[in-house]
């Protein structure tokens, strides 16, 4: 036997059994896997809770298409997809990202940088990954590799059992949210328009399923703590105004003519100046001194279930001027009856602007490299007991925490998990555009071009 024919049978028993092992590892597990892209390192990690499942190289965007870094979750998955703007290039084992154009899918794959945006695999692992994933399981790019670790922290949920009767927490108000994406849905490189592209989200909030629903038919949460910002101070400020008598057409933290003249109206009672920004200090000093209220907490939980929104409340944090940091955290060994659960998180790098920093009133810039920053990140939220009951009583394994800083990503809508998009250390940016190249290229803008990448 030749020694080529040889080194074929080799690779292929190899390819073989890496698939087996992968699809055994994976059985029943689709829900609770994480996919970790290193741009650095142009590889692919899979990990359940934190073992390392299985392993690949790929090829990020380049120079001028570089891939955003950030925490994805796939919101499409198809066997065969074709680039509208690059020659119809078939995108095979098709995992979509974004609704704006970020995908996994087969490719070349040349040990450096190559796509237009999209993150290529080699297709015979594209395809194995493809069986193994479930539409939602998470996807988290970076530049430097990061690493799911366990978590102990009292803060975390855990699972309980469900309220016998009645509703969960019949006393707290769940308000109508709404998020507004890009003014114009964008498809940057695929054929097929999907029929909901992150545009505008629906002004409805879907109510939990019933307290005894089957658990196996239901789906993780997902799960949002962040800083308060415009949208939700505007929200807690329609309520009061209403609470006052004034009308304001809704509660869903957008400033329409309602809103607006609401407001207005507010001002000219309290004889504020009209001038300036619509929602001053000024003006929320004297509304909440009006409704006998103290001011709102710093930050706010937001929690989805199937893509779509399921309610939202206010949180506490403490150190407030602290940055919160980025992290990444998810559940699985989940037992009801036990009231028990094990959580892994991560954190992601996430260079804040100083602009950022001084519109959030953060003035100590967080540590993604300290140890234990996660727990001490957690160990910072304070949520209410009635949220952490209903949360407890609906996670399932494969419930997943984000954390930020900044709040709605860009990408987040109509349709999605949140998303949230980091930028790079500058040393690390500088790493990433150092990576060998066949030729030399020109180093890329340091604002991120996410919005206008293409795919193939």
């Amino acid at each position: 036997m030749g020694s080529g024919m040889l080194r074929h049978l080799v690779f292929g028993f190899g390819l073989l059994s890496a698939t087996m092992l992968s699809h055994t590892a994976f059985a029943g597990a689709g829900g609770t896997l994480q996919i970790v892209i290193s741009k650095d390192k142009q590889s692919l990690t899979v990990y359940d809770g934190d073992t390392v499942v299985t392993t690949s190289k790929v090829s990020t965007g380049k120079a001028g298409h570089t891939t955003p870094s950030g925490i994805f979750s796939i919101l499409e998955k198809r066997k065969y997809h074709e680039s509208n703007i690059y020659s119809n290039a078939p995108m095979p084992w098709m995992q979509r990202l974004t609704w704006s154009g970020i995908a996994l899918h087969e490719g070349v794959v040349p040990n450096y940088p190559a796509s237009h945006g999209c993150i290529r695999m080699p297709g015979a692992f594209a395809q194995s990954l493809y069986q193994m994933t479930e539409r939602g399981a998470h996807v988290i790019v970076t530049d430097a590799p990061v690493t799911p670790e366990r978590i102990e922290s009292t803060a975390l949920f855990l699972p309980r059992k469900p309220l016998p009767n009645g509703p969960l927490f019949p006393d707290v108000e769940l308000r109508t949210s709404s998020i507004r994406g890009m003014s114009k849905p964008v498809e940057v490189a695929m054929n097929v328009v999907p029929n909901n592209p992150a545009a505008t989200h629906s002004d409805v909030v879907t109510d939990a399923p019933a307290a005894g629903a089957e658990e196996q038919d239901a789906a993780p949460l997902r799960i949002l703590i962040t800083r308060r910002g415009e949208r939700e101070t505007l929200m807690d400020a329609q309520v009061l105004l209403q609470d006052l008598g004034f009308e304001t057409g809704g509660t869903d933290g957008l400033a329409g003519p309602m809103t607006r003249s609401a407001i207005a109206g507010f001002k000219r009672w309290k004889n504020i100046s009209p001038k300036g920004p619509l929602v001053t200090p000024e003006f929320l000093a004297a509304l909440y001194e009006s409704a006998g209220k103290t001011q709102p907490p710093a930050g706010q939980i937001m929690v989805r279930q199937n893509f779509e929104p399921l309610f939202e409340a206010p949180v506490g944090i403490t150190d407030p001027e602290i940055a919160l940091g980025t992290h990444f955290l998810t559940v699985d060994k989940l037992d009801r009856r036990a009231e028990t659960a094990e959580w892994h998180g991560m954190t992601v790098p996430n260079e804040l602007s100083a602009a950022t920093m001084r519109r959030l009133g953060i003035t100590v810039a967080d540590d993604p490299n300290a140890s234990g920053a996660t727990a001490r990140t957690i160990d910072r939220i304070e949520i209410p007991a009635d949220i952490r009951d209903r949360i407890e009583t609906l996670m399932t394994d494969g419930t997943s925490i984000t954390i930020n800083d900044e709040g709605l990503g860009p990408e987040t809508g109509k349709g999605t998990d949140f998303v949230t998009i980091t930028r790079s250390q500058p040393k690390v940016a500088a790493a990433e555009t150092s990576i060998a190249k066949p030729r030399p290229v020109r180093q890329p803008q340091a604002a991120p071009r996410y919005r206008t990448i293409g795919l193939y």
